[in-house]
């Protein structure tokens, strides 16, 4: 079985090294992109299995990115990851198409738990 892909979108880059030792040390292939724009031509040309995407980054924010994701491919499962607790976040996050919404410092056992079941499933959970 070939490994899943996911795409990690977000302007730290420390955050997606971060994400990004976690996922590969389980066996995840993973594309990164560190602004909305080159997100949207990632996921165009890799079809990552999930995205795991930032809400607030320079140019195009994430539920823009979201927004357009989903207007590209239905099919898209997207986790927003953001240090926004604002409940209104989480609940424009869900309504926009993401499958779960997780805040930073990302807990790796949250992350790993979260990406499983977003694969898994391919349905919306919180």
């Amino acid at each position: 079985m070939t490994a899943q892909k996911i795409l990690l979108v977000d302007d730290s880059g420390m955050a997606r090294r971060g994400a990004r030792q976690i996922l590969e040390s389980e066996g995840y292939v993973v594309a990164e992109a560190e602004d909305g724009l080159i997100a949207l031509e990632r996921y165009f040309l890799e079809r990552p299995d999930l995205v795991l995407l930032d809400l607030v980054m320079k140019g195009m924010n994430g539920l823009d990115v979201l927004t357009k994701l989903t207007q590209m491919d239905a099919r898209a499962r997207v986790i927003v990851v953001s240090a926004d607790v604002q409940d209104s976040s989480r609940e424009l996050a869900i309504s926009g198409g993401a499958a779960g919404f997780l805040t930073k410092p990302v807990d790796r056992a949250l992350l790993l738990a979260a990406v499983a079941k977003a694969l898994e499933s391919g349905s919306s959970w919180s």
